[in-house]
């Protein structure tokens, strides 16, 4: 875990209570990024309740945490988990630093840059859980198809139980296979990913099914690079 640093930028990350592994390009490994972070982990948000904020019990939490990090001296804010989509709105107007999510703010634009007849995808953690409202949130076409990962594969029980034995390629098999079946859906020009915990898994999944996967990974880079945009030489 890094800290801020005198006169550089630093990424706040508000993780959720949770005990599975993070493998190098998780949002919650901080092996994954090139730039300094710190961590805050939102004690009582878990896997099991996270799928359920609708209900509102957890922003005041939030909130409270996201201030907490703004107050350490952070620049931005972003998120371990895509569900807090459904929060963006309120932790934005409440904290006093720019504040990201989830990957699923990329999905209207992606679907802009689409060619005619092809629409975006999103893979999920739990499809039955991610309903209109959270995709409204953030400006999400509710008819996006939307597949998530089955409750009995490793990745799911792996995240629910905090088992951290499970293998990544049973779990990028598992992915993959849930990704096959979304593009099975047919004119699929994108992949969207909701779980932050899928993006250790996008390089192979674009690769195997040849379109673009976008991912928790790469919001936070375009959102990093806004609070630190790159210095060109003078000539």
């Amino acid at each position: 875990m890094a800290g801020p640093t005198v006169g550089g930028v630093t990424l706040g990350i508000l993780m959720l209570e949770t005990r599975f592994r993070r493998f190098v390009g998780d949002i919650g490994n901080a092996e994954t990024w090139p730039f300094p972070v710190v961590y805050k982990v939102v004690r009582g948000a878990t896997p099991t309740n996270i799928i359920r904020v609708h209900d509102g019990a957890l922003l005041p939490v939030f909130i409270r945490a996201a201030q907490e990090l703004a107050d350490e001296g952070v620049d931005g804010i972003t998120t371990t988990c895509g569900f807090l989509a459904f929060f963006q709105a309120a932790l934005a107007r409440a904290c006093p630093v720019p504040v990201a999510t989830s990957a699923l703010l990329q999905a209207p634009m992606v679907a802009r840059t689409l060619p005619r007849g092809r629409r975006v995808g999103i893979l999920t953690y739990d499809a039955a859980a991610l309903t209109a409202p959270y995709l409204e949130a953030v400006g999400v076409d509710p008819a996006t198809p939307v597949l998530g990962l089955p409750k009995g594969t490793e990745f799911h029980r792996a995240i629910v139980e905090g088992d951290t034995s499970v293998p990544y390629d049973v779990q990028e098999r598992e992915v993959l296979a849930a990704a096959a079946a979304l593009m099975d859906l047919g004119d699929i020009g994108a992949i969207v990913c909701e779980c932050t915990n899928l993006t250790p898994f996008s390089a192979t999944m674009a690769e195997r099914f040849g379109v673009p996967v976008f991912d928790a990974v790469g919001l936070v880079h375009w959102f990093y690079q806004g609070l630190r945009p790159r210095v060109f030489p003078r000539r």
